[in-house]
């Protein structure tokens, strides 16, 4: 079967990887849309949970302390619950104008459990937003997140042309100045 074949592939450079002392293995599956999952969640558990999973058990029994990163844009939540339950470190990105994708909620759910990568707004703020409006989600999301740790800052996605250079100014110089740990009450 091809998932087999692209899970065997995978194993194999990303155990090479690890054998080099990477920190962190960046795995990638596109199954989110805006307000639901490419495939029914079912489908998802019948064919690519059990590969993940396998995936994840090779690479920790390689290195125990390796973390694992999973992207897929888009409405996921309903497999948040499956991604922990396989070992699951890094969640990328939190795409918080996808349907089920709070940043507030997902880490009062699941934040004891996951680190949350992204999470600022890149189909609304940072291209059509003020300056202003940027440094306020940045400050809302490290306030409603990086408590207690586990939250890596970033836009949600790659930073797009239509972006104005103020706005990417806006996102570093508020990450700068809320983001340093320990976070105070904001």
């Amino acid at each position: 079967m091809l998932l087999d074949i692209v899970t065997d592939f995978h194993v194999k450079a990303c155990k090479k990887l690890i054998e080099m002392g990477v920190d962190i293995i960046w795995v990638a599956d596109d199954v989110g849309m805006q307000d639901r999952m490419m495939i029914p969640p079912e489908v998802w558990r019948e064919y690519l949970k059990p590969r993940y999973k396998a995936i994840f058990n090779e690479f920790k029994e390689l290195n125990p302390e390796i973390k694992i990163a999973y992207h897929s844009d888009g409405s996921i939540e309903p497999i948040i619950p499956d991604l922990i339950e396989i070992g699951l470190d890094i969640l990328n990105p939190v795409q918080p104008r996808a349907k089920g994708m709070n940043p507030e909620l997902l880490k009062r759910k699941y934040g004891d459990k996951l680190t949350f990568w992204g999470a600022i707004d890149i189909q609304w703020t940072m291209p059509f937003g003020t300056p202003k409006d940027v440094a306020l989600e940045v400050k809302e999301r490290i306030k409603t997140m990086a408590p207690g740790g586990g939250f890596i800052i970033s836009p949600s996605h790659n930073i797009q042309p239509d972006t104005p250079i103020e706005n990417i100014l806006a996102f570093y110089q508020s990450a700068k100045e809320y983001g340093k740990y320990p976070i105070k009450d904001l």
